[in-house]
């Protein structure tokens, strides 16, 4: 196991950014940098023995500074969408920036936990923490954030993703990662034959906007039964009206054995026979298949495409601010808010 850090660029204010190269003793590696607390590249092997890099993004560090589609991104404060771009706590109201048509995703797209220098530390031989203060009304939110991201490579091959936070205000907090996965090598085209198994008998229904209506329905005999491995593609294209609203899969899954822990909530593989599981004790899953991806150049000059990538991110429901029987986001002054995703290649 070994952790090695080499300078990846500077940032347009002229500060150091760092690419940390984690690698076990298998062969796995990770590449990961303080500019974001961004996850840069993921090495996996195949079935036939060969290393492929199974996650979207960027060779130079400049990319990353407009990244429109969040490649590898720590998203914080809050990570999808809300309604009306507001909330309140304690009838207190805060307003964040309307950059969705009316509503907020992803906090603040330009100013948010992705465009931010991170500090580190370089825990042991196989963890790199990126730690960051976020005061009190940035991007909106209430309270001075102190929070930290941890990315660990295990020698049985899983990334592990470690999140703590903790506000000197009751806030809003709801961390994730928004990287790309395509497990057939980044540079690969189509997601759409990756088979995907999703632990949950109920998802989040959306209206326009891709909010959710409030309603919590099953997936039984819908398009959105991933329970049995099921290729993207088969239905993706179905004549549904959720599936128009998002142009695909764009929708948060209720899990299943919330509030156990982590454990197993997705499964991904494709015919390179990489296969990827997915744990975490977060209470949704935010699945996403690149419906929205514009064509852009990528790591050794691919071009990524429309569908090129998907998303697993666990996480409190959309909009679960300002829906009362969705699991709350708000944390209390001094109430630690705390959450771990592994990806396990298998």
């Amino acid at each position: 196991m070994s952790v090695a850090m080499k300078l990846f660029g500077k940032t347009k204010e002229g500060k150091e950014a760092y690419l940390f190269t984690l690698l076990n003793e298998r062969g796995m590696k990770a590449e990961v940098t303080n500019y974001g607390a961004i996850l840069v590249s993921l090495h996996a092997f195949s079935k036939s023995g060969k290393i492929k890099d199974v996650v979207l993004g960027y060779d130079k560090l400049e990319e990353y500074f407009k990244n429109p589609m969040m490649l590898g991104a720590t998203v914080g404060r809050n990570v999808n969408r809300i309604e009306g771009a507001k909330f309140k706590i304690d009838d207190v109201l805060y307003e964040l920036v309307d950059n969705n048509n009316g509503n907020n995703i992803h906090s603040d797209k330009e100013h948010g936990f992705h465009k931010i220098l991170w500090d580190f530390h370089v825990i042991c031989d196989n963890s790199v923490e990126f730690y960051y203060r976020s005061v009190d009304g940035e991007q909106g939110f209430p309270g001075n954030l102190d929070v930290s991201v941890t990315y660990s490579l295990t020698n049985a091959n899983g990334l592990i993703i470690s999140y703590r936070a903790i506000s000197d205000k009751k806030t809003l907090i709801n961390l994730t990662n928004h990287t790309y996965f395509n497990l057939n090598g980044h540079e690969s085209g189509s997601i759409l034959d990756t088979v995907v198994t999703i632990n949950a008998n109920q998802y989040t229904p959306i209206k326009k906007g891709l909010i959710p209506t409030g309603e919590i329905a099953t997936v039984k005999n819908t398009v959105f039964d991933f329970e049995v491995p099921k290729i993207i593609g088969k239905e993706i294209e179905s004549d549904c009206e959720q599936l128009r609203l998002a142009q695909g899969y764009d929708h948060n899954f209720v899990l299943n054995y919330q509030n156990i822990g982590i454990r197993k909530i997705a499964e991904a593989s494709s015919e390179s026979g990489i296969t990827m599981e997915v744990y975490s004790d977060q209470p949704g899953l935010q699945f996403y298949t690149g419906n929205t991806m514009k064509q852009t150049v990528g790591k050794g000059s691919t071009v990524y495409q429309k569908r090129g990538g998907f998303c697993m991110e666990p996480h409190f429901y959309p909009n679960s601010i300002n829906i009362k029987h969705f699991p709350s986001p708000i944390f209390d002054k001094g109430m630690e808010f705390k959450t771990t995703t592994i990806y396990q290649f298998v």
